[in-house]
């Protein structure tokens, strides 16, 4: 299984940088894992094979180039894009986004071969396939509805947290896994900001260190993701001096294989 974040930022020189304002992640080049920077950062042969979107929640930083995604295939699709999401999600989607105010509603348009869309609801804590690939669902603890998942192929399982704050039945899944290679989870603020991090349900590297204690295989590698940008050089200090070992930050735009 490969594992890609998408770039969402450009530095000074005019080059992807490894700030995420905007998060997508890509599995094996065919699934995404939220919409944030999809359709701005996916290569040509991505946004040939991205048919499947598996959404962790409805913030904007997770969803804001789905639409635009959409619109770029729109007349090229042969089948439609299948978006993954709770019914909660869905319901956000189309009353926030897809409300023809801010963007078509796509679910009620075609092209010439059929719908564009299609949503595949399901309820956290169910398991379905996708692809290639077996998902389970978990419920975590964030503002909206909010999901992370387990990807499994078969032999090898990457669990990715999604946006969170302390949780705990993320925690006993890992456990249970036996194929779990490695943990995707986020850190979004740095500890003087944990008054934030707490009313929005997010985790500063202190908090983090200690939902890591939860994690009961010492082998399993844990990757940080969703670093706030601007505080970005914090968080990543902070987790060093924090001293967890098998804490290491995913670099943008390179391709990890477990």
């Amino acid at each position: 299984m490969k594992i890609q974040i998408l770039p969402s930022s450009i530095d000074e020189n005019g080059s992807a940088s490894q700030r995420q304002h905007l998060l997508t992640m890509i599995v094996d080049d065919v699934i995404a894992v939220d919409a944030g920077c999809l359709a701005l950062s996916c290569s040509d042969n991505q946004r040939r094979t991205v048919r499947d979107i598996l959404l962790t929640h409805t913030h904007l930083d997770h969803i804001a180039g789905l639409p635009l995604f959409i619109d770029d295939l729109f007349a090229s699709l042969d089948w439609p894009i299948r978006i993954h999401l709770t019914k909660e999600m869905r319901d956000i989607l189309e009353r926030d986004i897809f409300n023809w105010a801010i963007y078509p509603r796509f679910s009620e348009l075609c092209n010439s071969r059929g719908p564009v869309i299609e949503y595949r609801e399901f309820e956290a804590g169910t398991s379905f396939e996708v692809a290639h690939l077996s998902i389970r669902s978990v419920h975590v603890n964030h503002q909206v509805s909010a999901v992370g998942y387990f990807l499994s192929d078969g032999s090898t399982t990457i669990a990715i947290s999604g946006d969170t704050a302390e949780t705990d039945d993320f925690w006993k899944i890992c456990n249970g896994i036996g194929s779990l290679k490695a943990v995707l989870v986020e850190c979004a603020f740095p500890d003087e900001m944990e008054k934030l991090a707490i009313d929005s349900n997010h985790l500063t590297p202190g908090r983090l260190s200690s939902e890591l204690q939860k994690l009961d295989d010492p082998e399993t590698r844990v990757y940080i993701i969703n670093l706030k940008p601007m505080y970005r050089d914090a968080v990543i200090r902070q987790i060093g001096e924090v001293g967890i070992e098998r804490v290491e930050i995913m670099q943008v735009g390179e391709v990890y294989n477990f």
